[in-house]
């Protein structure tokens, strides 16, 4: 029995653009697609009634011009924000915060591996330290990626003198970029958010914090989001990461999630292997998303 292959946005709208017209089935056909790929039903709205407008404008019933169109369109709303990251300081500290289960662990790895393919010296700081696994699991990528790391000196050694240690070290050392792992939850009474107000305060009394990056996993959609509102809310985020972004299955919530939180998407992990986390390109996501 063939294997089916997996929904996608671009290969629904590939049927949809080698029609000869554009027609009342056409219009249907886009906002089905858009909302299957997880643009939300008021994005979806606001981008259909857009294309609408321009065709109209435009006086064309080509889809190859509807469909320029509109990556032109989603081209233009996921630019809206700067997706570049700041990491000229030296050090440049990176804080990477998110919901336990997100894939945090593999992308700080990977993250390391992407600067370090630019020359970049890395060191991580295992700042999880309520996780035994996850230093561990930390230690490994940290090998693998060719950066160095700061474990806890004990298990569950406070979290803050973990980060401290860390930028402590860089400087010390020269390294250009630090990059500190926190938990995704906590296992003592006190809250989460609390703690990562004190690790940001001690790296703070050392030098400023270049980033603050939100680990998001791009397949639970809405509910991941619902999710990391907190760290959103009090954590200072300054950029977005999106992990498990295969395909275009759920590309649309790429530009959900930017035009709802007004933060902007840096990363993206599109695999599994250590060098498949990437800067976030507008011009080139909107082009894999519509073709």
């Amino acid at each position: 029995m063939a294997e089916r292959t997996p929904w996608s946005l671009s290969g629904a709208l590939r049927g949809m653009f080698a029609k000869k017209l554009i027609d009342a089935e056409t219009w249907e056909d886009l906002e089905d697609a858009l909302i299957q790929a997880d643009f939300g039903p008021s994005i979806t709205e606001a981008v259909v009634a857009d294309l609408r407008a321009k065709v109209a404008r435009y006086n064309t019933t080509d889809p190859t011009d509807l469909q320029r169109m509109l990556r032109e369109g989603l081209e233009e709303r996921l630019s809206k924000l700067d997706s570049t990251l700041n990491l000229s300081a030296r050090p440049a500290v990176v804080l990477v915060v998110g919901v336990n289960g997100v894939g945090k662990t593999t992308t700080i790895g990977k993250f390391a591996k992407f600067l370090r393919t630019y020359n970049r010296s890395v060191l991580i700081g295992a700042a999880d330290t309520f996780r035994a696994a996850a230093v561990e699991q930390l230690a490994t990528w940290a090998e693998r990626a060719g950066a160095d790391i700061v474990r806890p000196q004990a298990h569950g050694q406070d979290p803050a003198s973990v980060a401290f240690q860390t930028v402590e070290r860089a400087m010390k050392d020269g390294t250009e970029i630090v990059i500190i792992d926190t938990a995704g939850r906590l296992q003592t009474k006190g809250g989460l958010m609390d703690e990562l107000t004190k690790i940001r305060k001690v790296i703070e009394k050392q030098t400023p914090i270049a980033e603050v990056l939100l680990v998001l996993d791009a397949t639970t959609g809405q509910n991941g989001l619902a999710q990391a509102e907190a760290f959103i809310q009090h954590a200072g985020v300054t950029g977005l990461v999106l992990t498990k972004l295969d395909g275009s299955a759920k590309g649309g919530f790429v530009l959900a999630v930017q035009e709802k939180t007004g933060i902007p998407i840096k990363l993206v992990g599109q695999g599994e292997g250590i060098n498949d986390l990437t800067g976030f390109t507008p011009h080139v996501f909107a082009q894999k998303l519509v073709g």
